[in-house]
């Protein structure tokens, strides 16, 4: 089936950020960058960058503030589900105040602990404009913060081409009237990733699964989401040990 290409006059970023200060930076810098890689083409649509500081106690909001271009949001509420929904909140009313129309509002979306790649936007604007409703872009945990071993049994487990099953809120993108009619990202502290792309899947929308464009992602031990990367990480490790420990000779 061939799509007709469509049209993008919005592309948004949004980013919820929980006590990044030491990581937010990089994020930034990326994104900045990614955006200049879409050149000055008049073709390239209006570009916006919301981060929601979500109840942070460290220098998150000065770090996002000082940032050229970037809007900050202030949440307390502690969830990330609920950070991301608030600014695509935002980004629809004020959307919708300029007369923009949903279907034109391409939203990407990545996390404060994530640093995306120089081709991200390239590539989340190429399938917006080929008729993607969303796309699920995948992520490699930074090496430079995992053991080797434990970088190698993350691999083995997880498929990184065109087609991959992964749904991961830090490289996913969606178009803005897709997103109103599966409801959103729900404002829950963990999968709100997971349910949306169901929602959108459950209700017939195109869904993109690329290989094009991975992000890398901390790989710390210690995250701000109960059931996110972190967490899958460190079972990971312990799946590892333990098969490393039972591999071992006994004693006579």
């Amino acid at each position: 089936m061939t799509h007709s290409p469509v049209d993008i006059a919005t592309l948004a970023v949004v980013i919820p950020a929980r006590d990044e200060e030491h990581l937010l930076a990089r994020c930034l810098e990326s994104v900045a960058a990614s955006i200049t890689n879409l050149g000055a083409d008049p073709a390239v649509p209006q570009i916006r960058i919301i981060v929601v500081v979500d109840d942070s106690s460290d220098d998150t909001r000065d770090i996002a503030s000082r940032a050229p271009g970037v809007e900050v949001l202030l949440s307390t509420v502690g969830k990330v589900g609920a950070a991301r929904r608030l600014g695509v909140d935002h980004l629809l009313v004020t959307e919708r105040a300029a007369a923009v129309r949903r279907g034109s509002i391409w939203i990407a979306c990545t996390d404060a602990d994530s640093a995306v790649p120089l081709d991200w936007l390239r590539t989340q604007l190429g399938l917006a404009r080929s008729g993607a409703d969303l796309v699920l872009g995948t992520v490699r945990p930074d090496p430079g913060e995992l053991a080797a071993g434990l970088l190698s049994a993350w691999r083995l487990r997880h498929r990184v081409g065109d087609g991959h099953p992964h749904v991961h809120g830090a490289n996913l993108g969606i178009r803005a009237d897709m997103y109103c009619e599966a409801g959103g990202f729900q404002p829950i502290a963990a999968h709100e990733d997971v349910l949306l792309a169901a929602a959108v899947r459950q209700i017939g929308g195109r869904v993109v699964s690329t290989g094009s464009s991975p992000v890398v992602t901390s790989g710390r031990a210690s995250g701000r989401a109960p059931s996110g990367m972190s967490r899958y990480l460190q079972a990971l490790s312990e799946e590892a040990l333990s098969a490393e420990q039972k591999s071992l000779p006994r004693e006579a």
